[in-house]
């Protein structure tokens, strides 16, 4: 599986680490003023298709979105890679 974002190549699982800790400006965060829901977005860069999702908060923490940013990172990017395999046909390599 090839990195959407550069040229990094590998399986999936490595592809996903690659992507959660190398592409971290891709997935933005978010907080609502009046309600303080919180959301992500990262958008295909293949496509014109986004991936929106509220995060489910654990807290009202004003800092959840920071100490959890890499879990969002996981939970995005592997949505992400689902959307890449099925729409894009983007083949996995034995993972």
């Amino acid at each position: 599986m090839q990195c959407a974002f550069c040229e990094y190549e590998g399986p999936r699982p490595e592809v996903h680490a690659h992507l959660t800790d190398t592409h971290v400006e891709e997935v933005h965060t978010w907080q609502t003023e009046g309600s303080g829901r919180r959301y992500f977005e990262l958008a295909c860069p293949d496509c014109d298709d986004s991936f929106r999702h509220q995060v489910k908060p654990r807290s009202r923490d004003p800092n959840f979105l920071d100490e959890y940013a890499r879990e969002i990172r996981i939970v995005a990017f592997d949505q992400f890679l689902y959307h890449r395999q099925i729409e894009h046909e983007e083949e996995s390599k034995s993972g």
